[in-house]
C-alpha cells in the first residue's frame, strides 16, 4: 500500500496507532484500518444515519467525512476526519459536540464507549 500524502491523515493515523497501543484499545486500530484505505473507498456518513443507529449521549466516530443529509433528533458527541459545512450546522443546531478524530481520541483514549459508524 502506498504512504498517504495528506499531513494530517498521517498525523491522525500515527496517533490512533500511538493511542491504541498504549491504552490496548482495539477501536482506534480498527479506525486507523478503515481511514488507511484507498480514497475512492473512505467512508462517507449522513447524518441520518448517525441519528437512526445512536441514541441520546452516544460517542461516535466516523472514520471518513460525514454530510449533512438528513437531521438530529438527539444529542451525541461526534468525531470524524472530516464535516461538510452543512454537517457542522446542523449538529451544533441539534446541540451535539462537533469533533475531529484527533480530539475524540484525546477525550477518550481508552475508546470504551465509543461506536464506529461506517
Amino acid at each position: 500500500m502506498s504512504k498517504p500524502e495528506n499531513k494530517f491523515l498521517v498525523k491522525t493515523l500515527n496517533l490512533l496507532r500511538r493511542t491504541a497501543n498504549k491504552y490496548d484499545a482495539p477501536i482506534w486500530k480498527r479506525v486507523r484500518e478503515i481511514m488507511e484505505k484507498p480514497k475512492r473507498r473512505r467512508v462517507a456518513v449522513n447524518i441520518s444515519k448517525i441519528n437512526r443507529y445512536t441514541s441520546d449521549g452516544d460517542i461516535v466516530v466516523v472514520p471518513g467525512k460525514v454530510l449533512g443529509a438528513g437531521f438530529m433528533d438527539h444529542k451525541v458527541v461526534v468525531g470524524a476526519f472530516s464535516y461538510s459545512e452543512m454537517a457542522i450546522k446542523k449538529l451544533k443546531d441539534a446541540g451535539c459536540e462537533v469533533l475531529s478524530i484527533e480530539e475524540l481520541v484525546n477525550k477518550y483514549p481508552n475508546g470504551s464507549g465509543v461506536k464506529i459508524i461506517v
